[in-house]
Order: structure tokens, then C-alpha cells, then sequence
């Protein structure tokens, strides 16, 4: 494992940051050949990170042994080559117990998921994720969304602290995120401070987030659709505006309209693409459910579709 900083690694990131499903094999257990065969083409395809146990990994589904397991598998199959960030939720202390946890397989950075349940004021929102940072030597990025929402200030306050390397937005306020970003870059210049486009398919709204400065996405299609998640993030990164316009409106407009279709669907429909592309990665677990067979098979059809965009981009 690299000593370089979270930061400074996902700074320099070349491609989408890849969230891998979790494996569960027929009786149920994870499966972790299946797992390490999952990210080791996810690294090949060229993910710029790794981010196990997350919510496309079904964090919230998972034991602890089992996450220790997963995290594991994670460290040992990327061997170095891009960093792994583990989940890390529920209330403060099984937030840290999950923290230690990744530390001690060997994750290189947390991503703090928001506190289980409770919709806490600011001042307890800083407090919880300023003593996760406290209890382990890993970086965090914390993940706004749902129930853990920020103002400008307590980002700024959570910058403050050296151990939390940045804010992974999955709200979706551009105003607000910009009112953020600049707040940061006035009270603590020259800070290093992340942002990650975190919304469900964040290629949708890539341009936008790109126009106040926010390159890092997480990419759910990666996990099923390499090919057409990083012809994407080039087209997106080198201003080819005909190539972004082509795949948004011939892929992702029509992905986001299906995944709306069935609650629990930005991972449901994940894992059955990624079992599309060939990989018996299972069903999901409950309290979720697989997507219709008819849904399926629209995405089998537009899978081709976005492919057909690649082969013939006039």
C-alpha cells in the first residue's frame, strides 16, 4: 500500500472512481472469488479507485465479518495499484468500529456514509464525523446526502480537520455546493479539499459539475459498462462536447430513466447489469429486491444500444 495521501492519489485520477457490487453466491455468502474477479477487471478497465462496501456494495447489508472480508479481498487484489476506500456508517460508534476495521485490512481511505436514521443539527454532524476522523489514521471523505446535509460553514470546519480529505456531494444543489467550494477556497486557502459528484449516475450531470470545478465522479455504469463509462469520462475530460452530448442522450439520459423505474434501483439494476456482462454476482439482499425481468431486458437492450454509440459515433 502507498504512503502518497488519499488526496493526492485521487488528484491525479485518470478515470472513474469504480463502486463494485458484492458478490452473494446461492446459498447467500459472499463470494469472494467472484468479488476479486469483479475489481480486478474494474482495475484493468482503468477505475482510478477502488471504493469497497459502499452503497452500490450494499454496505448496509453486509456483517462485519463479512465487510473485513470484502475490504480485504479489496486491498490484496489491487495490489497497490489504485487505493481502496472502504464504508463506513450507522451511529459514531459503529462508525468507527467499521473505520478500525478497514484500517487493520488495509483500506487506504474511509467514505463516511450518513449517521443511520437520525436527522442530527450541525453541530452533531461535525461532532460525528470529527471523532471518526479522530479514530484512525485514515483519510475520510464524507458523503452529503439524505439525512447529512451541510452548510458552508461546518465544511469548512470539517475541512479544517487534516484527516478529512473532502466532500462527496450526493444532493445535487449546485448552489449550494458552489457556496461550499468557495467558502473553502476564502477561509482556508490553499487547502487541498476534494469534491466528488456522488448522485446515482453522476455522467448526467458531469457537465455541470464540471463547470464549478468537479472532475471526480463515482460511476455506477463502470461496474457493468467499462467501455462506455470511460469513453465517456475522456470525452468529458478532454471537452469533446459532441462525444459527451452523443452518450448522454443515446445511454445515460435513458439509464437514469429506467433506474427511476424501481425504488432501490441505483443498485439493484447495477448488479443485474454487471450480471448482463457475465459475472454471477447474484440478487441483492433484502430489504431490497431485483429489478423486473422486463427491466432487465430493457437494459440488456440499451447496454447494446450505448455500445452501438461506441462502434458508430456518427
Amino acid at each position: 500500500m502507498t504512503t502518497a495521501p488519499l488526496a493526492t492519489r485521487l488528484t491525479r485520477a485518470q478515470g472513474p472512481l469504480f463502486f463494485p457490487v458484492t458478490p452473494f453466491g446461492p446459498d447467500g455468502t459472499v463470494d469472494l472469488a467472484v468479488y476479486r474477479a469483479h475489481i480486478r477487471a474494474g482495475v484493468e478497465a482503468g477505475a482510478a479507485a477502488v471504493f469497497a462496501c459502499c452503497g452500490t456494495g450494499e454496505f448496509h447489508a453486509l456483517t462485519p465479518e463479512e465487510f473485513e472480508s470484502c475490504v480485504a479481498t479489496a486491498v490484496d487484489t489491487t495490489a497497490g495499484a489504485v487505493p481502496v476506500v472502504a464504508g463506513a456508517g450507522y451511529g459514531t460508534a459503529l462508525a468507527v468500529r467499521y473505520a478500525r476495521t478497514a484500517e487493520a485490512a488495509g483500506a487506504d481511505g474511509l467514505l463516511a456514509l450518513p449517521p443511520y436514521l437520525v436527522v442530527a443539527d450541525q453541530a452533531g454532524l461535525l461532532r460525528h464525523y470529527t471523532e471518526l476522523a479522530a479514530a484512525t489514521s485514515l483519510d475520510i471523505v464524507v458523503y452529503q446526502r439524505d439525512n447529512a446535509v451541510f452548510t458552508p460553514e461546518t465544511v469548512v470546519a470539517l475541512a479544517r480537520d487534516p484527516s478529512i480529505a473532502g466532500l462527496k456531494d450526493g444532493v445535487g444543489d449546485l448552489d449550494l455546493l458552489q457556496r461550499t467550494v468557495s467558502a473553502v477556497r476564502r477561509d482556508l486557502p490553499g487547502r487541498d479539499f476534494l469534491y466528488f459528484n456522488g448522485l446515482p449516475t453522476a455522467e448526467l450531470t458531469g457537465p455541470a459539475y464540471r463547470g464549478i470545478g468537479v472532475t471526480l465522479y463515482s460511476s455506477a455504469a463502470f461496474a457493468f459498462v467499462p467501455d462506455i463509462a470511460m469513453a465517456f469520462h475522456r470525452a468529458l475530460a478532454q471537452g469533446d462536447d459532441k462525444t459527451v452530448g452523443r452518450l448522454l442522450d443515446g445511454f445515460f439520459t435513458p439509464l437514469v430513466a429506467l433506474r427511476n423505474q424501481g425504488r432501490g434501483y441505483a443498485v439493484s439494476l447495477v448488479k443485474a447489469g454487471v450480471r448482463l456482462a457475465g459475472l454471477d454476482v447474484g440478487g441483492v439482499r433484502s430489504p431490497l429486491s431485483d429489478p423486473a425481468a422486463a427491466h432487465v431486458e430493457a437494459l440488456a437492450e440499451l447496454i447494446g444500444q450505448g455500445r452501438g454509440l461506441l462502434e458508430d459515433p456518427a
